[in-house]
């Protein structure tokens, strides 16, 4: 009876025959807002206003049909109006509660309906699992091939996982490529743990976009209800600090909350909160590490290596705070505090009788992209008086690969105040001889993984190898890190590397330290 779009119901009434009333009731069971008119001989009032009171949108009696003619007319114009009013009503919910890109529910429709699931489940003692998952290289991607091709993965990411959402499993795109499940399917630890296999079988197959050919990695956060957190929000927020832990994981795996991961993410918000005054309530320290020369054994410098003795959780080494200092910027107001506090110390060292002794800092990601990174290097210099030559930034292979040609430039300006420069955890990354032959740089620092298995693997031997032979031609030092036995250093030594630094000398120790063990020269006897 429907197929068709119509533009009015006449209902032709003869009170001795058909009922309007059955046809309204159609009319109302189908959804339709179409104008329904009778056209009646019954003149009775009472009948009228029934008529209209069941939902007839007029009543005309039977001979008016110049008033039939107005009638039908006002009530086809009048539905055009409700249709309008309905389809723009219905674009604004749409944009309010829907994600733009992929069509799927946005995070405030998510946390409704979700919430909505949560209040039936607390009746009944049954649990439901938030997942929340996310795809790395989305950056790399959008940087290489543009942001048209990383939203087109995400739509294609986004279609195969509304495969597994339905009434009981509600799916959001909570921003860029990270995504959240919840499943009140679930019934027992097997079939959560099952699901996210499910998710995970997704990107088995690769993306295509036009000629392009993308391998998606996931990673999962899950939290499960009521052991996870009673409300949506929680359970996202645990979900989160879950999925922040999975960064040093291999990828397309899940990890799941524990009270232990959320006792990580309040220590990690109140070192955050604490950071931020650290340097001034002088909660920072330096160490420093020896660094010797291979072929004499003398100690030829130190690296400095910055500490944090935290009121509440004590001694603190870099890998505890230091990402914290990117992901919130102050990494440049520590690394200024580092440079200038080396520097000062050295200076110290120098008035002490021991001038020839270098000092290495290392220069975050972050600090190298600033454009007062030259000024806060003269600085330093100009107020603690030691000499250029005497100073060693230390800087990635990673950050000096992530844009070779302003890196260039760089390095020409901090060779131009002749300071030196050492190429930082060399071997890791993807370093191009043809940039390494140009990059102003003096000194290449072997990984530490490269050099904990050179003894029983030969693959990092050569490697190795072939790192100092290269460095030999290229008229570069090389500084081997991570020495902790006598066959590694006599491997190096070999080899002829220029030299080296790990405990077999020497664990990084305070200044007062470091100068008694200047004093005694013990350094050239652990040779």
């Amino acid at each position: 009876m429907w197929e068709l779009d119509w533009d009015v119901i006449l209902f032709n009434h003869d009170k001795s025959c058909l009922d309007y009333n059955a046809a309204l009731n159609v009319l109302e069971e189908s959804g339709k807002d179409i104008p329904f008119i009778i056209y009646s001989d019954d003149t009775d009032e009472d009948a009228v206003h029934s008529a209209l009171y069941s939902g007839a949108h007029d009543y005309v009696l039977k001979g008016n049909t110049l008033h039939l003619a107005h009638a039908i007319e006002r009530e086809i114009g009048n539905a055009e109006i409700r249709k309008a009013k309905a389809k723009a009503e219905d674009q604004i919910y749409h944009l309010a509660y829907y994600d733009g890109l992929t069509n799927l529910p946005n995070c405030n429709l998510f946390s409704v309906k979700a919430s909505a699931m949560l209040a039936r489940l607390a009746v009944s003692d049954t649990i439901a699992a938030l997942y929340l998952v996310n795809f790395d290289r989305l950056p790399y991607i959008n940087s290489t091939y543009g942001s048209g091709v990383g939203d087109r993965i995400i739509q294609q990411f986004s279609h195969r996982l509304s495969d597994y959402s339905n009434e009981n499993c509600w799916l959001t795109r909570i921003e860029g490529c990270k995504f959240a499940f919840f499943n009140a399917s679930v019934t027992d630890a097997e079939s959560v743990q099952e699901f996210a296999s499910q998710i995970i079988k997704l990107v088995i197959s690769p993306i295509t976009i036009d000629s392009l050919v993308f391998y998606l990695r996931l990673s999962i956060g899950i939290c499960v209800y009521p052991a996870g957190g009673n409300s949506i929000s929680k359970l996202l927020a645990n979900a989160e600090s879950t999925l922040s832990h999975t960064s040093y994981l291999w990828k397309n795996t899940c990890t799941y909350y524990t009270k232990e991961t959320e006792e990580a993410a309040v220590k990690r918000s109140v070192l955050g909160e604490s950071l931020r005054t650290a340097i001034e309530k002088n909660e920072l320290l330096l160490h420093y590490q020896p660094i010797v020369d291979l072929q004499s054994g003398a100690l030829f410098g130190v690296e400095a290596l910055v500490r944090w003795n935290h009121p509440e959780f004590g001694l603190l080494l870099p890998e505890k705070f230091i990402p914290l200092a990117q992901e919130t910027g102050l990494i440049i107001d520590l690394g200024r505090w580092v440079l200038r506090q080396a520097c000062r110390q050295v200076e110290l060292w120098h008035q002490a009788g021991y001038g020839s002794l270098s000092i290495s800092v290392n220069i975050s990601a972050i600090e190298f992209d600033q454009m007062q990174l030259i000024s806060s290097i003269s600085y330093a210099l100009t107020e603690t008086g030691i000499s250029p030559e005497l100073l060693e930034l230390e800087i990635s292979e990673s950050t000096l690969m992530r844009d070779a040609e302003t890196s260039t430039q760089i390095l020409q300006a901090l060779k131009d105040m002749n300071v030196k420069i050492a190429m930082d955890n060399f071997g890791t990354g993807y370093s191009s001889l043809r940039y390494l032959k140009h990059f102003s740089i003096d000194i290449l620092k072997i990984d530490r993984s490269l050099t904990h298995d050179i003894i029983i693997d030969p693959d990092s031997s050569e490697i190795i190898a072939a790192i100092i032979a290269m460095a030999k031609n290229l008229d570069l030092s090389v500084l081997a890190t991570g020495i902790e036995t006598k066959e590694q250093f006599d491997f190096l030594h070999h080899l002829q590397c220029d030299r080296a630094q790990g405990f077999l000398f020497s664990k990084p120790m305070i200044a007062q330290d470091m100068l008694h063990l200047l004093a005694q020269r013990k350094i050239a006897t652990l040779a």
